[in-house]
């Protein structure tokens, strides 16, 4: 028979274990090429955003519960650096986060034992690096490696 050409599509399977395991390697990746979403304005008003890329922290060591985890993006977001507004009320934490040093706008949602950081139109990786870097650094993690924290991507 012939051998497999490059063309030919890897049809494996893979659990979502193996995936996890496979990004454990390196986490830059999670924060590389990240999808904005788009702003379109109906005509009935208002404006909407279509398409998402949203980076997940959840903490190696196991699972922590959501109110530890919203306490701590609390901590973290109190520093100077940060400009935050939560005036959503909502069923779970959710920030509006602008980061002064970066100049970036995210949003930060604490929701199925993660800390959820969501790209906005405003969201460079400097930013998001730099929040995940705060959390290591409340955690006891380095600044050369916050190995305290899976970070993984979702686009939709």
């Amino acid at each position: 028979m012939s051998e497999k050409s490059e063309a030919d599509p890897d049809l494996s399977f893979s659990t979502a274990a193996d995936l996890r395991e496979a990004s454990d390697g390196d986490d830059e990746d999670a924060f590389a090429d990240l999808r904005h979403p788009e702003r379109s304005f109906p005509r009935a008003g208002g404006m909407q955003y279509e398409g998402a890329t949203v980076i997940e922290l959840r903490p190696r060591d196991g699972p922590t519960d959501e109110a530890a985890l919203a306490a701590l993006a609390e901590d973290v977001l109190s520093a100077d650096r940060y400009r935050v507004g939560d005036w959503f009320d909502l069923p779970l934490p959710v920030f509006l986060v602008h980061d002064d040093e970066t100049g970036d706008t995210f949003r930060v949602a604490v929701r199925e034992d993660a800390i959820e950081l969501h790209v906005r139109s405003e969201t460079g990786a400097a930013g998001l690096r730099a929040f995940r870097d705060r959390l290591a650094d409340a955690t006891g993690g380095t600044q050369s490696g916050p190995s305290d924290w899976r970070a993984t991507r979702r686009t939709d």
